[in-house]
């Protein structure tokens, strides 16, 4: 009996430490949980904020006037239907050179360079990324506005194609490289060639990414404004194919108006944003319901 008594006394002791052990480990995997919400939390907040402000100050500034009619001198009256026009030309003709580029870039970089040349390609896509903006203003302008001493919408076109392009060949990249290496390697033992297996197997299990990838340039490239300011530069007169015209985009107007001492014009900018936030808005949700209602394989 006597030799029992540690032995029982031991194994108290142990199983007194074990549910320390297990309410410490409880405890920590609690806190960190909390911490981990918080964080989500507070990454989510100033998205909340931005679109409540804007909302809040920008929905009540709508009208039809600010929708359908031109500019005016002093603001009274008139609306910001160059803008809109303007935006609706030069962004989706930056989209049409940035999407083909970038997505053939990512392509080559995952399927066909060697690690030295995919590692230079990805090095100066990230140093583009990092550029500011107002740079490739700069750039585009000595090249595409100096030599025709003509600001035009040609030119902010390019500079915002310069800015689409290497978010579209990174997000293609990575997406492509989430691609399972067996769909190649069992198409490839079928006797497709390399380029049909690239494009009707690789790309296409990785449309949902790519697309993704490609409206967050869209959308970087439908609010910059330090660009267009070299560029398109901006004008009051509705234009409507001519690009090597200067031209209006949402972003020029929301920066002129709202440095403005006019009340109505401050007004127009703030609904001017709105509709620039609606619209960013509108081409991700219909992006991420695109991928989120496509049927899954069998």
């Amino acid at each position: 009996m006597s030799g029992m008594a540690p032995t029982l006394a031991q194994a108290a002791v142990r199983d007194r430490l074990s549910r320390t052990g297990l309410s410490r480990r409880a405890a920590t995997d609690r806190i960190m949980r909390a911490l981990a919400v918080a964080a989500a939390v507070i990454s989510v907040l100033p998205l909340a904020a931005v679109v409540l402000f804007v909302t809040l100050n920008g929905a009540g500034a709508l009208s039809l006037d600010l929708l359908t009619k031109a500019p005016t001198a002093l603001g009274v009256g008139g609306g910001a239907a160059t803008a809109i026009l303007g935006s609706l030309q030069m962004v989706p003709l930056a989209a049409l050179v940035a999407i083909p580029i970038g997505v053939a870039v990512g392509i080559y970089v995952t399927e066909y360079a060697g690690p030295r040349s995919a590692s230079v390609v990805r090095f100066a896509a990230d140093v583009l990324v990092g550029v500011p903006s107002i740079l490739i203003g700069v750039f585009v302008f000595t090249f595409l506005v100096l030599p025709f001493r003509q600001y035009n919408a040609i030119a902010g076109s390019a500079a915002l194609a310069l800015i689409m392009v290497p978010v579209i060949m990174r997000t293609t990249e990575e997406i492509l490289l989430l691609v399972p290496r067996s769909l190649r390697e069992a198409s490839l033992a079928l006797g497709i060639r390399r380029w049909r297996t690239v494009l009707s197997i690789v790309v296409r299990t990785g449309l949902g990414g790519i697309l993704a990838g490609v409206m967050l340039a869209v959308a970087r490239a439908a609010g910059e404004t330090a660009p267009l300011l070299f560029t398109a530069l901006g004008s009051r007169l509705i234009n409507v194919g001519g690009f090597g015209q200067p031209m209006d985009a949402l972003p020029l107007f929301i920066y002129n108006n709202s440095r403005q001492p006019y009340a109505a014009l401050n007004a127009q900018a703030w609904g001017a944003a709105f509709l620039l936030l609606v619209f960013v808005l509108a081409v991700n949700v219909a992006v991420r319901g695109r991928s989120l209602f496509r049927p899954s394989p069998k």
